[in-house]
């Protein structure tokens, strides 16, 4: 039986499809993990000393080009995504495919519940990509979301439980301002440590806290992260998921992402007096 030959990946493609798979973070595969599926299918892994996305890459590049089709990668990602692989961590499995099928809308393809490239609508534009793929960290990384914000919720966003992601994307605001500052309080103590001018410059300053114009803006700032911290911090730290009638919705989440995005790109620029 002749063999159905699939039309070749962009480079663009192949690289992102590479990125997801061999993530360093999770829920990337680990190298080890990529040498056995390789070596399954007889692919030459031709740069095993690079990183693992690298790596992938140039295995299926250079068997890509050898083939004059995709063939490689489809059946690459069919051995990675064999549902089987994930049955004490069916997270994963929800991760890695929503990421492939993010990556693969520009090619019409996705990848369906049984882990294998199916045939999808192909998006023309990025908003489209977002619209295929559905998936929060899609709009987050459009919105520009600080990686200070995502360092600490990666994990929940995949595992799309929002009521954590906002939960640990909050507690990573105020990890931050102690490590600048050295403090070891939290919530609005922690905020009147750093931001309070009772006794000398405050510890941290957005501006040059010279005018009133700059001192009216620096305290605006406090009291946002005190807001912040009462909102979307207390309420869940204060009662199980399960028993409280704290919600939020994606909108919100999303919302206030940004929000916490504009508090680190001003902490990127601050001035810490220790």
């Amino acid at each position: 039986m002749t063999r159905t030959l699939h039309p070749m990946w962009p480079p663009g493609v192949v690289e992102t499809v590479c990125r997801v798979l061999a993530a360093s973070e999770y829920p990337g595969l680990t190298g080890s993990e990529i040498g056995r599926f390789l070596a399954m299918r007889g692919f030459q892994d031709v740069a095993p000393a690079t990183t693992k996305w690298r790596r992938l890459e140039a295995a299926m590049q250079a068997r890509q080009q050898a083939d004059g089709a995709s063939n490689c990668l489809i059946l690459f990602i069919t051995d990675a995504m064999e549902p089987s692989r994930y049955v004490e961590d069916p997270a994963r499995f929800d991760g890695l495919r929503d990421s492939l099928t993010e990556a693969l809308a520009l090619v019409g393809l996705k990848i369906n519940d049984r882990g294998r490239v199916a045939r999808a609508h192909v998006a023309s534009t990025l908003d489209e990509v977002a619209k295929l793929a559905g998936r929060l960290q899609t709009e987050l990384r459009r919105r520009g979301v600080h990686d200070q914000v995502l360092a600490y919720c990666r994990e929940e966003l995949v595992r799309k439980s929002l009521f954590h992601a906002v939960f640990e994307a909050t507690k990573g605001l105020a990890a931050r301002l102690r490590m600048l500052t050295g403090s070891i309080l939290d919530g609005a103590e922690l905020v009147d440590h750093c931001f309070a001018a009772k006794s000398g410059p405050p510890v941290i300053r957005i501006n040059a806290h010279e005018t009133l114009t700059d001192r009216s803006e620096h305290s605006g700032f406090a009291n946002l992260l005190r807001g912040v911290f009462g909102t979307f911090r207390n309420p869940p730290a204060h009662a199980p998921r399960a028993t409280t009638d704290w919600i939020i919705t994606e909108a919100d989440a999303l919302d206030l992402f940004s929000l916490l995005s504009f508090v680190h790109r001003r902490l990127d620029k601050a001035v810490v007096r220790r």
